[in-house]
């Protein structure tokens, strides 16, 4: 499976752990290519930012020229989603809360979501909503303003607290928990373990969705037409 992973975000570091995560769910024969946007804001936080992004992720997919089975748009506001499925008709293009909430949804019961930046609260909730969570939505916990720093390099001096938000989050009944934005990328794996409760990445949780739809659209173009079938018989 062949996949095109765009950070809408500009931090090369965040970048690197997008990428980090996705490699840690590939298989054989797999090819991922990651890339940040071409330009725009090294975090997502307003719409502003977000209408500024989209044409960093376009002009990132305009240079990228090798064959690609589907495309993860890497930030939780699904950056750009619509823009590229319209300039890539038939391709499969998932965002990370999509993928998030989707892998939420197979869980079934509450799910909760932590983030790194109390200004990103809003944003996810909306979008938990946007992607029919919202009676389900336990809450929002996030690290206090001010806390976040580098979204590069949160998950290194934050980890221990977003676990612990992620413990208390379960212990308010969420039998899921979301991890939120990009630069939380790969720690579900480090944090799981301690949470009681599955702790879902949206990149690796991206990246088994487009393994699901690339899967089911080789075997359909595989498979003989009906009418061809029914001449066969």
């Amino acid at each position: 499976m062949r996949l095109l992973i765009v950070n809408p975000n500009t931090s090369q570091g965040v970048t690197d752990r997008i990428a980090a995560a996705a490699e840690a769910v590939a298989l054989p024969g797999d090819r991922f290519t990651t890339r940040s946007a071409a330009f725009g804001p090294a975090l997502i936080v307003t719409p502003a930012d977000a209408a500024e992004a989209v044409e960093g992720v376009l002009a990132t997919i305009r240079a990228h020229d090798g064959p690609v089975d589907g495309i993860v748009l890497a930030s939780f506001g699904d950056t750009g989603a619509e823009a590229v499925r319209a300039s890539r008709p038939g391709l499969p293009v998932v965002g990370l809360a999509g993928a998030a909430f989707a892998a939420a949804r197979a869980l079934g019961g509450p799910t909760g979501i932590v983030t790194f930046g109390a200004q990103l609260a809003p944003g996810l909730r909306e979008m938990a909503e946007a992607h029919g969570l919202g009676p389900r939505l336990v809450g929002v916990a996030s690290l206090p303003d001010g806390d976040a720093g580098d979204p590069s390099t949160v998950q290194e001096r934050c980890a221990a607290d977003l676990a612990r938000l992620s413990r208390e989050m379960a212990g308010q009944g969420a039998c899921a928990i979301v991890l939120g934005g990009g630069p939380l990328a790969g720690l579900a794996r480090a944090i799981g373990p301690v949470v009681p409760v599955p702790v879902i990445d949206g990149v690796q949780a991206a990246v088994g969705l487009l393994r699901s739809a690339v899967t089911e659209r080789r075997a359909e173009t595989g498979r003989p037409r009906p009418e061809a079938a029914t001449r066969a018989g």
